[in-house]
């Protein structure tokens, strides 16, 4: 997918002119919204301490999780834009748990956590990512990936559920 292009309609196959393009027009702002937040969850200026390598493994990650092939795909296409190194690539792998490394194992952790029950997430949890050494704007920066993939994820589902439908 080109960059800047809308990756929920790619993903779902919105045809211009077709009935699911004429519903979403009617949300046309949530839908350049949901670009916006992505272009800046997975490429922003200035990525602080989560490299867009560790990004796009992360949401990659996410992705396999939730079993969703066409965002798998995207963001492993994003992940090898990056130029991933193999310490980025592997934080993708959902048999992984970081190993020795104790920042890669707080990563991924927490995604685990809030990718598959997030109610279960504590104070805690936040403590460990701190204690792992992960600043404060980069644990903001990390919720902030996993809530927007999750979104992007229900998202793509629902509209092609409704694709289905017309």
């Amino acid at each position: 997918m080109a960059e800047n292009e809308d990756v929920i309609a790619a993903i779902v196959g919105i045809e211009p002119g077709g009935a699911l393009a004429h519903v979403v027009a009617g949300r046309a702002d949530v839908m350049a919204l949901s670009q916006q937040t992505h272009d800046g969850a997975l490429t922003p200026d200035n990525p602080g301490g989560l490299s867009r390598a560790e990004r796009a493994a992360l949401a990659w990650r996410i992705a396999k999780i939730n079993d969703h092939k066409a965002l798998e795909d995207h963001f492993e296409a994003m992940l090898e834009k990056a130029g991933a190194p193999d310490n980025a690539v592997r934080l993708a792998d959902i048999w992984f748990d970081g190993g020795s490394d104790l920042r890669a194992r707080a990563l991924i952790r927490h995604v685990d956590l809030v990718a598959h029950a997030p109610k279960d997430a504590t104070r805690r949890d936040v403590e460990l990512l701190q204690e792992a050494g992960i600043a404060d704007e980069d644990i903001v920066r990390l919720s902030e990936l996993v809530a927007f993939v999750s979104y992007q994820i229900r998202v793509t589902v629902g509209l092609q559920l409704m694709r289905g439908l017309a």
